[in-house]
């Protein structure tokens, strides 16, 4: 009987190790280390994707950088404008995009849409946990038909690989990682080493032929890719796919592209024939109110090339306990709490004996400073029952130093706001040198210090 050979992986970053450590020296991670079966000694080591049916290959060898010719490859667009957005404009040939999110999200969703909307290519959907039957039935829910669109309900590597070389798919679609094994790793689906060794073969497959691979990847109860952390290294494109799902609004986000920005998201509207592109998103970010409310201000903030106007709402109470509480939802708390020190420090106003609530409306995730002064704006507004005329809105950073500092792309914002509608914005003055502010129709209010902004709104 062949002997079985086993080995340690980290789950956190793939290293490996001959027994088992307590605290991997690569990540220092602790309790990471787990057993998995390596090869078997009764079968070849070889992979399951084979371009040629030569055994002789020439080794390669280094060339100098001015001798390699590169000719740059055509994307394939998509009918879907926010995936294009996403992947840097559109599909690149050979190029591995890996795709998160929580479970009934939409992952297989959008992926199907995409799908059965690439009418000139041909595709193949691998799938390893619905049937065909079901996959016909959302289809059917989808309203889309696409004869080159081919469904294949299978786990196993080798017989996967056996019928793209028959049937030479232009696009390929895998749903889900976790759910491949190959008969070379003797451990289960879904462990460090079956996921890795299948994610290697579909590679080499993407890269020798051509083809673009879309892996659709589980995530864990943390919010990260579920397997070891070098699966997001070995792709090209990692997306995420967020959202609540008993809301109808769907983010997806860049967090790698090699052939793009990562600062770009694409926002869509689940309904029941599918998923809708939501070509202006600062429309359903506003909600929609005849009335002015205090606690609520709109901010200008920039997802890669794309201004948003987002709502965010605050309240403000007077603790009832001892420690006041600090909760943010979708903004990081660490700042918050920068921010309620400024306005105490600088602006006098006692904020460490109040409760404060931040919500960003819309369920979105911001990292811009440009949102500083909405946000003190709003909980200025909250502390003093004051409402900000909702025809306002505000576009800058503030420093420990209550400075109101300038933000990039200032015009792109300003044209945002007069767009929708706003008659006030309020930015940095720092912001008007070398830019020309002079053809908005909108009324700029530019400060240097928060005395200046709140002396304006709040007397």
């Amino acid at each position: 009987m062949a002997k079985i050979k086993t080995a340690y992986f980290c789950q956190s970053c793939g290293a490996q190790s001959a027994k088992w450590i307590g605290k991997c020296p690569a990540c220092g991670e602790w309790n990471t280390y787990v057993e998995e079966v390596l090869l078997r000694e009764d079968v070849t080591p070889t992979s399951a994707w084979k371009v040629g049916t030569s055994s002789q290959q020439v080794a390669s060898k280094p060339k100098a950088i001015n001798d390699i010719t590169y000719s740059e490859q055509a994307r394939i667009e998509t009918t879907d404008a926010e995936l294009n957005r996403v992947l840097g404009g559109g599909i690149v040939p050979g190029s591995m995009v890996l795709i998160g999110g929580e479970p009934g999200i939409g992952k297989s969703t959008l992926m199907l849409q995409i799908a059965l909307s690439l009418r000139a290519q041909r595709v193949l959907y691998i799938s390893g946990e619905e049937s065909e039957q079901q996959i016909k039935m959302r289809a059917e829910r989808l309203g889309a038909q696409h004869p080159n669109c081919f469904i294949l309900t299978e786990t196993g590597t080798q017989n996967i690989f056996k019928q793209i070389e028959q049937l030479q798919p232009d696009v390929l679609i895998v749903d889900s990682i976790q759910t491949l094994h190959s008969s070379f790793i003797e451990s289960g689906a879904g462990s460090v080493a079956q996921v890795r060794e299948c994610t290697a073969e579909l590679l080499k497959f993407a890269k020798e032929s051509g083809t673009p691979v879309f892996l659709i990847g589980h995530i864990t109860k943390e919010g990260s890719l579920a397997g070891p952390k070098i699966l997001e290294h070995m792709v090209d494109t990692v997306l995420t796919f967020e959202g609540d799902r008993h809301m109808t609004y769907r983010i997806l986000r860049t967090t790698k592209n090699r052939f793009g920005s990562t600062s770009e998201l694409g926002i869509y509207e689940m309904l029941g024939t599918g998923l809708r592109e939501v070509s202006n998103p600062s429309e359903i970010l506003i909600s929609q109110r005849e009335e002015s409310f205090s606690g609520i201000t709109i901010g200008g903030t920039m997802e890669g090339n794309r201004p948003l106007l987002i709502e965010v709402q605050s309240l403000v109470t007077p603790a009832t306990y001892g420690t006041p509480q600090r909760s943010s939802t979708g903004f990081d708390v660490k700042r918050l709490n920068m921010l309620l020190a400024v306005l105490e420090k600088r602006g006098g106003f006692k904020m460490g004996t109040q409760d404060v609530f931040l919500n960003i409306a819309g369920g979105l995730k911001v990292e811009d400073p440009a949102l500083d002064l909405a946000i003190c704006a709003a909980m200025l507004s909250s502390f003093e029952d004051i409402a900000i005329p909702h025809t306002s809105c505000f576009a800058a950073e503030v420093g420990l130093g209550g400075e109101v500092r300038a933000v990039h792309r200032i015009e792109q914002r300003i044209s945002e706001a007069e767009k929708l509608g706003f008659q006030d914005i309020y930015i940095s003055k720092y912001n008007k040198k070398g830019v020309d502010l002079s053809r908005f129709n909108i009324r700029i209010h530019a400060a240097s210090r928060l005395e200046e902004v709140f002396s304006g709104l709040f007397g």
